[in-house]
């Protein structure tokens, strides 16, 4: 699977285009907002959208969702359900970072534990990640050995756990019972920040000794 990191809004919040390197099907991971940077990015690269992926419900993850599938005519596909709340209150979230108001979002089709999402020849496995938010998922290509990591781990750090319904014993939880087990050679494009390898991290993160 290939991919290019779109660094958006103020948050500098890692939107992620992915892609089949056979079909050129793609996906948009993540849009938190600057949805022209985003089509830019699409229109230089050799791939076909076919959906709007999202690791959870944060609106500097979402902001830019309905725009890109209304533009590209596409669904929005995930987070887990368990995040609805967080979709719901996105004018809130609009409010309280006094950004342009973003409408509730429903997406598509919610994803769970177990389910995959295919782009191409690649399969997206969906894996259930709470503790930054509670219907928090990451999306792993087992085969080329990545993952799209959301909110959960980053480059020597963890996801937050101080808003609502976050919890840190859930998230380290997810980090070394689902995500470490996947192996040392996985590489992971976080929420945040560069890039890292599970077991870089499972060796240096200090919020996992």
């Amino acid at each position: 699977m290939n991919y290019h990191i779109i660094p958006v809004t103020a948050f500098v919040q890692n939107c992620s285009l992915i892609w089949c390197a056979e079909t050129g099907s793609a996906a948009i991971v993540d849009p938190g907002g600057d949805a022209e940077m985003i089509k830019q990015a699409v229109a230089a690269a050799p791939v076909t959208i076919e959906s709007i992926l999202l690791t959870h419900g944060h609106l500097d993850h979402v902001g830019a969702a309905a725009e890109l599938a209304a533009h590209y005519g596409v669904p929005v596909i995930g987070p887990d359900q368990r995040d609805a709340i967080w979709l719901e209150n996105l004018p809130e979230q609009s409010r309280m970072f006094g950004l342009p108001e973003c409408a509730p979002l429903t997406p598509a089709r919610w994803l769970k534990e177990g389910d995959s999402v295919a782009l191409g020849k690649v399969q997206l496995e969906v894996l259930h990640t709470p503790g930054h938010t509670p219907g928090h998922i990451v999306f792993f290509d087992r085969v080329g050995r990545l993952l799209v990591s959301g909110d959960v781990i980053f480059n020597g750090g963890v996801g937050r756990t101080d808003f609502p319904q976050g919890n840190h014993q859930h998230l380290i939880s997810a980090i070394k019972e689902k995500l470490l087990p996947l192996g040392d050679d996985v590489a992971f494009l976080p929420g945040h920040g560069p890039g890292s390898t599970l077991g870089h991290e499972r060796k240096t993160n200090p919020f996992l000794q």
